[in-house]
């Protein structure tokens, strides 16, 4: 059952997000969709489309260039790849990212963004080109109470008040 697609952002909004870091990124265009790696896989792997160091005891933004449109009642969890997370200890640093179905019409595209935290005692360093997370979609339930809803305005951390 197919419910969502995956697209690139705008080259505007990239240029935005990427900044001078732009010139040395896989061009948005080339930027691999993420995919399953086999027909089993529940995730679909992310691309880092520039090196980023995370310092120790760190964090560091990833802009993927990458949004995702999925139906109503459906949610992208996002996790670190568990290579990574097991070699390096790696981890989201909210543990586990949402991307909500109506984030892909926000201000920013829906541009996904992956914030990693390095608890080491050691830098590590997201190569370009490099799997680094993956995403999960799953389906949600809702409350019989749910009755007021805001239109999502902004993008990444955009639903808190």
């Amino acid at each position: 059952m197919s419910i969502a697609r995956f697209g690139h952002i705008s080259p505007e909004q990239w240029k935005e997000a990427m900044g001078d870091r732009a010139a040395d990124a896989i061009p948005l265009e080339e930027i691999p969709l993420p995919r399953r790696a086999t027909a089993g896989s529940a995730g679909y792997d992310f691309t880092a489309p520039a090196e980023t160091v995370i310092p120790a005891g760190g964090s560091a933004l990833i802009h993927t260039g990458i949004r995702a449109e999925m139906e109503p009642g459906w949610v992208l969890m996002l996790f670190p790849r568990s290579s990574l997370g097991i070699r390096t200890g790696i981890r989201l640093s909210n543990t586990a990212g949402i991307i909500d179905s109506d984030y892909a019409f926000a201000k920013n595209e829906g541009h996904i963004m992956v914030k990693l935290r390095n608890p080491s005692d050691a830098p590590v360093t997201i190569g370009r080109g490099e799997r680094f997370c993956q995403g999960v979609f799953l389906p949600y339930g809702t409350a019989e109470e749910d009755s007021e809803f805001t239109e999502r305005s902004g993008g990444f951390g955009s639903t808190g008040k």
